[in-house]
């Protein structure tokens, strides 16, 4: 789930790069849309990853 969750955050960055930087202004809301979704997995996974490793 971690390795996924990466995966879509590389996605998401790059996405937001395009949408951020004007190269591809009508895709920016979606952009940010998919940026803070994947952040918040990120987290996610990480939290859980942490909680998983300490039992």
């Amino acid at each position: 789930m971690l390795y996924w969750a990466l995966i879509f955050l590389v996605v998401a960055l790059i996405a937001g790069a395009l949408g951020f930087g004007g190269i591809a202004g009508a895709s920016a809301g979606i952009a940010q849309i998919l940026f803070y979704i994947f952040l918040a997995l990120l987290v996610i996974s990480l939290v859980m990853g942490l909680i998983r490793g300490r039992g």
